[in-house]
Formats: structure tokens, C-alpha cells, sequence
């Protein structure tokens, strides 16, 4: 391809924006409608949707009970929901945003890939079986076992919306972006249609619908990134040492790639980044629903064994293509502004013009219709962990706790459409906005409220509503601070000269004033209701298990 119609095709998908670490897939930028039109991306993102919406109305046939609508009817498989769970976690923030990080920092990119890996070990070995035993649809059900429901509850259902929603803004932007360019429409419209879309997956669906969307979408992305790392070792005859010497020699800091220190230059920086994505991933709310469409704490198990083998392998594919994408796509004058000198798009742009350098026209709108999946799939995830938080938490087990199955189904829809609404306002208000500190506080949420709620509920027998409710808001408290006053938003958004809190990343503060608080608040609540709850735990410890014994003892 010539050089000149090279360049001005990568800078129509140029347009789209730039993921930031593993936050929104596409920062907003200005698109021009009517440009860029991808043919192959466009059939096969019309070919995606039409498969996913008759799996919908298959799904929606069989979903007949709440059980069937929030958990698919406890009957997936643990290699099925290992799939779907991978897929939760395999966004396109994952595949664009980190392979741009090793663009732009080398080494230090893999730093999220190591955390993105170590927090499945915790979910394996602390979270699955347990909770799988104690919970029915959501974390809240094992938070709130033996402590006050309707305060946990309440808690509980506010830290899963919050990072709900921040997680659905960053997605919806990205959604938006990829539509505007492949189908050449205005943005609003764009976000509107993937808004109907989600809706209608998690509505007529549920949860089972969305099981077989995010099983689609992890075939297609590991596919994809497969079929992207063997083109790539084949330009180097399959020799890492070859990929890894032309990488050194096009990178601007040469050898220095390879050292730490260019993206993270403190430990405690380090050290709280390492926190949030460890931590977090044990923490997201839509991960953590996932454990109940399995039939058994057995299979809840073995489904985070098959997920952690398929995203232990994607994180392998991405260290290939962050070190394919410096030196291929560094050495094509044609991918690079000509006045700037900057690659077109940024840094984060590096896997999209990787797929053009590698496969032409043709794989780049393969692998832009894969993105687009992806954001699709995630997003009708977090919504109907969202409904669910509504419906369960709230509706039925706080506002109207004798409220009958239909009634608690027909809230999930609505609530669902109403997620659908809020998400369509906040892409578009949020358009021309750098959304990646709304995702990197979802995981902060993760981190430092819902994983410390569930572990000391889970395995600490002293732990009381009283230390559960002071931890919880301390540790939210905390993690929105961080990010408002931080560098992100009070210097970078808002126009601050300096932040008010110095550090980037504030999950590791937000963690220790969470743990904090649960820790004092429950060895200083001698109460009456605080002697049950830690009477309680013996019955809750053996339901945990064997899931059997009694529902729990909440304390109302």
C-alpha cells in the first residue's frame, strides 16, 4: 500500500482516540463522521450483533425465574464460565491500553500484566468456593450472612454501582468512537445504539444472554490477538531475542526499555498501582456475580482455573504486541505525524496500526470489529451486575423484602433501562473528556471496599456491622479523594498547579483506611447485636464450606 493512503487510513482510526492503561479503550477525540469507512469491520461487527441478538432471544426463552435472570440458572459450566469470566476481564482497554503502555514504556508496561495475573490467585484460593457457598446472586448475600442486611446491603450496593457506572462511562466512549468512524454516523447516535443494544441483551436475557456474549467475545479476542502475535514472530522468524533487539533498537530510551523505572518512578507509586489492580480484580462486582451461574463451589473453582489460563495466555499474546508494535510500527514513516513526529494517535494507537502493519485493510477491520465486541460484551456485563445491585440489594431485600420473583425481574429490567439511559448521558456528556481515572477508581472501589468487606466478613470472626460500615466509607472516602485531588483530575482536568494528594494511584491509602476502620471499629463494638454476629460465624463458616446448613444469621 502506498505510503500516503496508508497514513490516511490509520488516521481515520487515529481518530478514535487513545486507551490509558486499563481504563477507557479510546480517550474522546473529535471524529469526522462519514470517513474511514471499514467495510470488513463493519460486516463483521453486523455479523457479531445479529448472533448476539439471536442468542438473546434464545436466552430470553429460558429465562423464566430470578434465578434464571441473575445467574443463568446456576447451570454453567465451570469451562464455559471461565470463558465468560475471562471475557468480563479481557476488555479492550486490556488489549489496546496495555499494549500502548509497553509502546511507551517497555518494561514497565508488564507491570500490568503481572498485577492483571496475581489477583486471580486470591479470587482462586480466598473468594470462589466461599462465596459460590454463602451467596445467591451477589457479594452483598455473603457480606450481609451473619451482620445487618439492610445497612451491608445498602454499602455493599452503592460501591458495585459506583464502579459500574465509572466502568460503563469509559466503555460507552469507546463504543461510541469505534461506531462513529465504522459506520460514518454522528457520535450521539453511536452511543445511543450501543446503549439499545446493552439494554436489550441484559433485559430480554440476563444473565445468560450476557454468559454466551462474553464467551462470543473471548473467542473472538483471543483469536484475534493470536492470529496478531504469530504474524508478528513470523516478520522475526519466531525468535523473541530478534523481536526484542529490533524493539531496543527503535525504542527512544534503546536498552534503558528493558529497565524499570520510565512509567512508575517511586515505590509507593508502585506499590498502590500494584494494590489496584491486584486487589481490584477481586473486587469488581460484575467478576464476582459470575461465581453463581455455576452449579457447585466446585465448578466455581475450576472456572477460575480455566480463567486464569486464558487470561495468563492473552497477557502473554500482549507482551508480544507491545514489543511488535515498537518495532514495526516505529519504523513506518507512514503511521507518524509528519509535523510533530509523533506517532498518529499516540502511543496508545500502537495495536491498531500493528494490525494494519501486519494484515492491511482487511485485519485492521477484523481486529476493530473484535474492540468493538469486546466493549459490547463488557458493558452488558456491568449493567446487569448493576441491575442486580438495584433489584436484590436494594428492592427486595432492603425496600420491599417480601417482594415476589416477577416483581424482583421486572426491577432488574427496569433498572437495566435505566443504567442503559444514565450510560447514554454520561458518554455523551464525557465525550470530549479523558475518562481513565473513572475505571482506575472502579478498581480503587474494588480494592479498598468491596474485597476488605468480603475477606474480614468471610474469614474474620470478630468482624462486626459497626467495623464493616466505618471501613467501607472510610476506604470510598478515601479512594474518591485520592482521585478528585490528585494529580489526574486536580492537575490534569481541572487546571490545578499542584494536587492536593500527591500520588496517582490512591488504593493503597484507600485500602489501609478501609482495613483500618473495619479492624477498630469491630474489636470497639461490644454491643448486644455484635455478640450474635460473632456467635453467627460458626454456622456461617461451615455453610461456607459445605453450602449447606442454615441461610445465615442476619441481624435486621
Amino acid at each position: 500500500m502506498p505510503g500516503s493512503l496508508k497514513k490516511r487510513t490509520v488516521h481515520h482510526w487515529a481518530r478514535l482516540g487513545a486507551p490509558v492503561g486499563l481504563a477507557a479503550p479510546f480517550a474522546a477525540q473529535a471524529a469526522e463522521p462519514g470517513k474511514g469507512l471499514n467495510p470488513v469491520a463493519v460486516g463483521m461487527f453486523t455479523v457479531f450483533v445479529a448472533v448476539t441478538l439471536v442468542v438473546t432471544y434464545w436466552a430470553a426463552r429460558r429465562t423464566r425465574t430470578t434465578r434464571d435472570f441473575f445467574a443463568a440458572g446456576g447451570q454453567i459450566s465451570g469451562f464455559q464460565n471461565g470463558l465468560a469470566i475471562a471475557g468480563d476481564f479481557m476488555s479492550a482497554a486490556t488489549f489496546l491500553g496495555v499494549t500502548a503502555l509497553i509502546f511507551d514504556f517497555g518494561f514497565d508496561g508488564l507491570i500490568y500484566v503481572v498485577g492483571g495475573i496475581a489477583g486471580w490467585p486470591i479470587v482462586l484460593f480466598l473468594l470462589s468456593e466461599r462465596l459460590k457457598n454463602l451467596g445467591k446472586f451477589t457479594f452483598a448475600d455473603a457480606v450481609s450472612m451473619r451482620l445487618a442486611s439492610t445497612p451491608l446491603r445498602t454499602l455493599a450496593a452503592t460501591g458495585s454501582l459506583f464502579a459500574v457506572v465509572l466502568y460503563l462511562i469509559g466503555q460507552m466512549v469507546g463504543a461510541g468512537k469505534l461506531i462513529e468512524v465504522l459506520f460514518g454516523i454522528e457520535y450521539q447516535a453511536a452511543v445511543i445504539t450501543i446503549g439499545i443494544l446493552m439494554v436489550l441483551y441484559v433485559s430480554f436475557g440476563g444473565m445468560i444472554a450476557t454468559t454466551w456474549v462474553q464467551i462470543i467475545k473471548a473467542t473472538l479476542l483471543l483469536a484475534g490477538g493470536s492470529i496478531l502475535s504469530w504474524l508478528v514472530m513470523q516478520r522475526f522468524g519466531f525468535s523473541f531475542d530478534a523481536l526484542l533487539r529490533e524493539a531496543t533498537a527503535h525504542h527512544a530510551q534503546g536498552d534503558g526499555m528493558l529497565r524499570p523505572g520510565l512509567m512508575t518512578h517511586d515505590p509507593v507509586s508502585t506499590l498502590s498501582l500494584g494494590t489496584t489492580l491486584v486487589l481490584g480484580t477481586a473486587g469488581l462486582p460484575h467478576i464476582l456475580m459470575r461465581f453463581f451461574t455455576v452449579p457447585s463451589a466446585v465448578e466455581a473453582r475450576r472456572s477460575v482455573f480455566f480463567a486464569t489460563g486464558f487470561i495468563g495466555y492473552f497477557y502473554l499474546l500482549i507482551f508480544v504486541l507491545g514489543f511488535g508494535a515498537i518495532a514495526l510500527v516505529t519504523r513506518e514513516a507512514g503511521y507518524f505525524d509528519a509535523a510533530t513526529g509523533k506517532l498518529i494517535g499516540g502511543g496508545n494507537m500502537a495495536a491498531i496500526h500493528l494490525s494494519h502493519a501486519v494484515g492491511g485493510d482487511v485485519f485492521l477491520g477484523f481486529i476493530s470489529a473484535v474492540c468493538f465486541a469486546t466493549i459490547l460484551a463488557v458493558v452488558s456485563g456491568l449493567t446487569l451486575s448493576g441491575a442486580s445491585a438495584i433489584s436484590h440489594d436494594l428492592y427486595t431485600n432492603v425496600f420491599r423484602p417480601h417482594a415476589t420473583e416477577q416483581e424482583a425481574v421486572r426491577v432488574s429490567k427496569i433498572a437495566a433501562l435505566g443504567l442503559g439511559a444514565l450510560a447514554v448521558m454520561l458518554g455523551l456528556l464525557f465525550e470530549a473528556q479523558n475518562v481513565a481515572y473513572m475505571v482506575l477508581l472502579a478498581f480503587s472501589i474494588g480494592a479498598s471496599v468491596n474485597f476488605p468487606l468480603l475477606f474480614f466478613a468471610m474469614y474474620w470472626k470478630e468482624f462486626t456491622t459497626r467495623g464493616a460500615l466505618l471501613g467501607g466509607i472510610m476506604g470510598l472516602t478515601v479512594a474518591v479523594g485520592g482521585i478528585v485531588f490528585g494529580p489526574t483530575v486536580w492537575v490534569d482536568l481541572l487546571g490545578h498547579e499542584s494536587p492536593l494528594f500527591p500520588w496517582k494511584y490512591p488504593a493503597l491509602f484507600a485500602l489501609a483506611a478501609s482495613v483500618t476502620g473495619s479492624i477498630v471499629g469491630s474489636l470497639c463494638d461490644r454491643g448486644p447485636r455484635a455478640t450474635r454476629e460473632r456467635a453467627a460465624f460458626a454456622a456461617q463458616y461451615v455453610r461456607s464450606q459445605t453450602g449447606l446448613g442454615a441461610e445465615g444469621a442476619s441481624v435486621h
